[in-house]
């Protein structure tokens, strides 16, 4: 579905009363996102389908996105039909890196986190998926083998420092996850924090989200530290600090798979090839950063 096509669903949708023009919201990368006015008021329709490739399932993202509705920490689900969800729309800024790195945001940011974690699950209604990134890792390697991949040579070596990986992260706590924390999933109005785009949600360690946090965002190694001290209420030790940049490891490792099967399978307008690279070099870093532990 291209952009005139998503702008055309949006609109047609009968949630409507009366309706204003239809406009693209930048964002999106599995899905268009289109900001509508109706009676006064504004709103996000998220167009997209199913992605089975990548795990992306939207009856889990719905019944996700009302938990974290009910949770207080995501906007309120306006209506929802197959392949669109309606959203009010939320007067805030999605966050930058820089922004997120902000040391007076940061903390914020991690008790956002951690309410996700606690509260969200308590709403949630009907069967959830569980997201295990060292699962997702291997049906990519699958995936991206099935289909010829150009990237066939450099799976042997990923999938063995998966298998590490997934041994060095060790027993886990299980908690309601984002598990896509880019900033731009991050909202600040002015005075409070907002969490949005469920499409990746599911019971998950709080080590992925804190290393997707860490890793999405340009986290230096002392903010690392802060964050764990500040979701645990206590300094990391030595083994702590293994798990956690492990799991870290393994989300980058996540992210750059994820836009290795987008090379071949998405039909959105974003340059998939330079973000492979652009986390390969990430991974490789934070590879090299795990092997001196």
């Amino acid at each position: 579905m291209n952009e005139e096509q998503a702008l055309a669903r949006a609109a047609a949708l009968p949630c409507w009363h009366n309706p204003g023009e239809a406009a693209i919201l930048g964002g999106g990368i599995t899905n268009h996102n289109v900001v509508i006015a109706d009676n006064g008021a504004r709103y996000v329709v998220r167009i997209g389908d199913d992605i089975t490739v990548h795990g992306i399932l939207r009856f889990n993202e719905l019944a996700i996105a009302q938990a974290a509705e009910a949770a207080g920490i995501s906007p309120k689900v306006h209506y929802n039909e197959p392949g669109a969800l309606v959203l009010e729309f939320i007067d805030a800024k999605a966050l930058s890196e820089e922004e997120v790195r902000a040391p007076e945001r940061l903390p914020r940011i991690v008790e956002l986190i951690g309410r996700c974690h606690r509260d969200v699950a308590r709403h949630l209604r009907g069967p959830i998926l569980t997201f295990w990134v060292f699962h997702v890792v291997n049906d990519y390697a699958a995936t991206l083998e099935r289909d010829g991949s150009r990237h066939l040579a450099r799976l042997p070596d990923l999938l063995d420092w998966a298998a590490r990986l997934e041994k060095a992260v060790g027993p886990i706590d299980l908690v309601l996850g984002h598990n896509d924390l880019l900033p731009a999933n991050i909202l600040d109005d002015g005075s409070r924090l907002w969490l949005i785009d469920w499409e990746y949600g599911g019971f998950n360690s709080p080590l992925f989200d804190l290393g997707g946090l860490a890793t999405n965002n340009g986290l230096s190694p002392d903010q690392e530290r802060e964050i764990l001290a500040l979701y645990y209420d206590e300094p990391a030790d030595d083994a702590r600090w293994r798990s956690y940049t492990a799991m870290k490891c393994a989300s980058l490792m996540r992210e750059t798979l994820w836009s290795m099967v987008s090379e071949i399978h998405s039909n959105l307008d974003f340059d998939y090839g330079a973000y492979t690279e652009e986390n390969m070099s990430r991974l490789q870093r934070a590879l090299d950063d795990f092997k001196n532990l």
